[in-house]
């Protein structure tokens, strides 16, 4: 089901679908046309399929790369349940992580967001008092933003002829929303600068503080875990398991060490990929999931991209925020350890979000403008199982790729002393932001790796080593050609970026690009 490209597995001699990239959005597309019957080939670069729902192992330990927590899972009438449900065959399981799935830390005050509208509200009203109506205002205004989303993501995949029909009613609504900054709808409501902070305390999940970020993405992510937060029972890899049987059942299959070199196109036309080896595969549609950025860069031949202007679309875009993770194995378990299923988000007491960031990019010595914590282990029940007796921990914070871009055409692994000591010297302040939070875990950590922004790059094809694939600023949600359509013809897009960051704009793509290549809404059949 899952085969690498090295060991020449037996191709066809063409495919339905080939899909470019196997991260959440390529494996949603290629498991919906699998179900409506077509034969699909997923082609990966790396040597494991997944993208960022992919684990890595070291040292007896294994780490989930880019899922931390999932929301709307829990209710098996949602969307993203039932899509779920949907791509695996009902075979990926949920663990839902408890009453509170978020911890705002300020200085030295904590304020848990926890599950349940109602039971939000009257949390934070407990915190503020004073603010009851503010706090009733915003938790209404986050679900008028996001429900006028589904007719703008629809949008994006209807007929170029209906979306001239119908585009400005489908879109205008929600416009209303994303036109705006988080800071600006937040401060319409309260002049409370630490309530302002709390709500917005879930930026990392996007990557842009809230003078920076779209209302409408924030509020996308505040809906999205209203209900809580879920892990896979079993990891992340689960993912990519449970979907790779619903590919081949059609005759598809994922391979992996799979790169591209570039896509085949003759009179405007995809007509398949050319493999780094000089292999052609064809196909009837052709789709990446590598990227707006990159898929324009670097996979389509530079006289189509000239022909349309694509570089010109890419000026009107930027990436998103990078990172560093620390990745840490413990010695006792989940239990031992007292590790808590809740995430950590962790500020500076001093100035409000964009203060701490551009006073951080100023100087990074200064106090991460955010530290995130997750604890994997403790998420997942299946965790002690594997791994008897052990417990991981990730770290996460905002880092530019600029102070590691001078290692970009370095080896992995290889990358000598100097890249080595920054990287120790991240993972220590990191490190001591985790003991302030649960000093119990001193001294029981094993063994601990941080990943770089080049590492992103390496690992994920990412130029800048971006998370998030494009930002999440007002002027994204503007942009007409983040669709799955392209202008050449049979060459589609899918994944976060034309719909929103995340796993779950990922698997939406998935639902939007289907959409666009065999106009049948998946969605009605769920």
């Amino acid at each position: 089901m899952i085969q690498s490209y090295k060991q020449r597995p037996r191709l066809q001699e063409s495919y339905d679908t080939i899909i470019i990239g196997s991260g959440m959005g390529g494996l949603a597309t290629a498991a919906i046309l699998s179900k409506q019957g077509q034969k699909v080939l997923v082609l990966e670069r790396h040597y494991t399929a997944g993208g960022f729902t992919h684990v890595f192992k070291r040292k007896g330990y294994e780490w989930d790369v880019g899922i931390h927590y999932i929301g709307e899972v829990q209710r098996e009438n949602s969307i993203l349940r039932k899509l779920f449900d949907y791509v695996t065959d009902h075979k990926l399981k949920w663990a839902d992580m408890g009453e509170v799935y978020d911890r705002i830390v300020i200085g030295d005050q904590h304020f848990d967001f926890v599950k349940g509208v109602k039971n939000f509200k009257k949390q934070m009203i407990f915190y503020f008092p004073e603010e009851e109506n503010a706090i009733n205002t915003y938790v209404n205004l986050v679900f008028k933003a996001v429900k006028t989303g589904k007719n703008y993501y629809i949008s994006k995949a209807i007929s170029p002829f209906l979306n001239a029909l119908l585009g400005k009613f489908l879109k205008n609504p929600f416009y209303k929303f994303s036109d705006k900054t988080t800071d600006e709808v937040l401060r319409s409501l309260t002049k409370n600068e630490t309530l302002i902070k709390v709500l917005s305390g879930q930026y990392g999940d996007y990557g842009l503080p809230p003078k920076q970020s779209s209302f409408s993405m924030h509020a996308s992510v505040v809906r999205h875990y209203f209900d809580g937060g879920s892990f896979p029972v079993g990891g992340s890899s689960q993912i990519v398991k449970t979907i790779a049987p619903v590919i081949a059942a059609s005759g598809g299959t994922i391979l992996t060490n799979a790169e591209v070199e570039e896509v085949v196109i003759e009179k405007n036309t995809a007509l398949g990929v050319k493999m780094k080896d000089g292999k052609i595969i064809r196909a009837k549609s052709i789709v990446s999931n590598a990227g707006i950025m990159t898929t324009y860069n670097t996979l389509l031949p530079s006289a189509t991209v000239e022909k349309h202007k694509l570089k010109e679309q890419l000026q009107k875009i930027k990436p998103s925020v990078a990172h560093v993770s620390l990745y840490i194995g413990l010695e006792g378990s989940p239990e031992d350890l007292q590790l808590p299923k809740t995430n950590y988000w962790i500020y500076p007491a001093e100035g409000d979000h964009d203060t701490c960031v551009k006073r951080y990019l100023d100087d990074l010595s200064q106090t991460f403008p955010l530290v995130y914590l997750s604890f994997p282990s403790a998420k997942d029940p299946d965790w002690s199982n594997r791994y008897p007796g052990k417990s991981s921990i990730d770290i996460i914070t905002l880092m530019p790729f600029e102070i590691f871009e001078k290692w970009s055409d370095t080896s992995w692994k290889k990358r000598g002393d100097n890249y080595e000591k920054i990287k120790e010297d991240i993972a220590q302040r990191l490190l001591k932001e985790l003991y302030k939070q649960l000093p119990q875990v001193e001294g029981k950590i094993n063994c601990y790796e941080l990943s770089t922004p080049v590492t992103t790059q390496h690992f994920m094809n990412y130029k800048n080593g971006e998370v998030y694939g494009l930002d999440h600023g007002p002027s994204r949600f503007r942009q007409p050609f983040l669709t799955p359509r392209t202008p050449i013809k049979n060459f589609y897009l899918t994944g976060q970026d034309i719909v929103t960051a995340g796993v779950g704009g990922a698997l939406f793509s998935g639902v939007l690009t289907t959409m666009a290549i065999t106009g049948k809404n998946v969605l009605k059949t769920l």
